[in-house]
């Protein structure tokens, strides 16, 4: 063989190692990843069902100290939560010491603190678990029962971004007007023998208030973030116009996510991807009503968008609003994280995930049988839609891998 021919073949044969040691990489990174993920989920299949226990081992903190810690910009509670029990049994039963109407917004809440100064937000109950809301898929009043099956969704999905959620019964007589606000007692009146409220809102009115049955009303009760963590609102690139007749630009453009490609923050950092996945969450919820959300301040694009406000949700069992998933099917991207979770929690796991998180809660059950096979049936949408991008673009452009490491100082 002469000389060059055999500069040839070494060449060729440099190549192939090469491509072959990239390729042994990459199913190497890939197959961590994936054990990576089937760990993270079998520890989040583990710790899913809570022990209401007021007890607080291994620290003389509170457990308003300890739920402010876990905030980071990445999440607001972290994996491994041994205490969560405490802080939600300490949300379901501590003492209310004031109560005034809830911070601005169209709906009606209340906004409480707890004995130990903790800030919550108290939604109050307005349907049953089997009312079905007809309309816009962003109709209705708030249903408190939806926060509290939102945040158990967060923690299954493994986002971490929603802040923690309980059920809660209030005596309005005994526990809320003693240390209430004249604001919020000028609200209350009686129907029949039932005592009600009807706060200060956008759309609250004396014709409509929230009724306890006799005197207990039935609720949930969000955590307040801690002040050190100020808000910051942004106006969501998916949001509607509801105007009727009048589209917003993502309702008719299938390119306008390479517009807001180009926009920050969604040009650089996880924001689109957070974007992405909270599509996939307001989907299997059915919360079409996500206008504006939420990021920490100052936080140039890095901060999660945290799922606040769940409550326009799980509201029409039979409507599957796709249009929730336009992030996901107009830019064809989702994190691989994300899809490895949502693939481990098909055929009924994510179902039985939900009962086995939510059974602790003093108001369970906390969804109708229809809306439990609801998000089994959405579940295999966006799975089905995520297909869909794979077989047009290929796996390689359609997952993302964004692991982003997060610490609690």
């Amino acid at each position: 063989m002469k000389l060059k021919q055999r500069v040839v073949v070494l060449a060729l044969l440099l190549v192939i190692l090469v491509l072959t040691k990239l390729l042994l990489l990459d199913r190497l990174e890939t197959s961590a990843a994936q054990r990576q993920d089937q760990l993270s989920f079998q520890r989040m299949m583990s710790g899913l069902r809570l022990t209401m226990d007021s007890r607080l081992e291994h620290t003389l903190q509170s457990p308003w100290e300890i739920a402010s810690q876990w905030v980071v910009p990445r999440e607001v509670y972290p994996e491994d939560t041994p205490e969560m029990g405490a802080v939600l049994h300490a949300m379901a039963t501590k003492k209310i010491i004031r109560a005034d109407v809830g911070y601005k917004g169209t709906q009606l809440k209340a906004l409480l603190v707890l004995d130990g100064g903790q800030k919550v937000v108290f939604k109050p109950k307005r349907y049953s678990r089997d009312y079905v809301v007809e309309g816009e898929p962003y109709a209705g009043y708030d249903r408190h029962n939806a926060e509290v099956a939102a945040f158990h969704l967060d923690r299954i999905l493994g986002f971490r971004r929603a802040p923690m959620v309980i059920g809660r019964y209030v005596n309005l007589i005994t526990e809320i007007k003693p240390v209430a606000t004249e604001q919020l007692l000028s609200t209350f009146l009686k129907q029949g023998n039932n005592t009600c409220f009807y706060g200060k809102c956008y759309y609250c009115r004396e014709t409509e208030p929230a009724c306890a049955e006799r005197e207990v009303m039935e609720g949930a009760v969000t955590l307040w973030l801690p002040d050190v963590w100020p808000l910051q609102k942004h106006r969501h690139p998916w949001g509607r116009t509801y105007r009727e007749g009048k589209l917003a630009r993502w309702e008719y453009d299938e390119s306008y996510c390479d517009a807001v490609k180009k926009t920050p923050p969604y040009d650089a950092g996880p924001r689109l991807l957070d974007i992405i996945d909270t599509a996939i969450f307001d989907y299997l919820i059915g919360n079409a009503d996500r206008h504006h959300y939420e990021s920490f301040q100052d936080d140039e694009g890095a901060s999660m968008l945290i799922l606040l406000d769940n409550a326009k949700s799980f509201g029409n069992p039979s409507m599957d609003e796709r249009s929730i998933l336009a992030p996901l099917y107009q830019c064809c991207i989702i994190r691989v994280s994300t899809w490895n979770r949502l693939s481990h929690l098909k055929h009924g796991t994510l179902r039985s995930a939900l009962l086995s998180a939510t059974s602790h809660d003093p108001i369970f059950p906390i969804l109708s049988e229809a809306h439990l096979e609801a998000l089994e049936r959405r579940l295999q949408g966006i799975i089905g839609t995520v297909q869909q991008c794979i077989d047009q673009f290929g796996t390689d452009i359609v997952m993302v891998e964004d692991r982003m490491t997060v610490s609690h100082v």
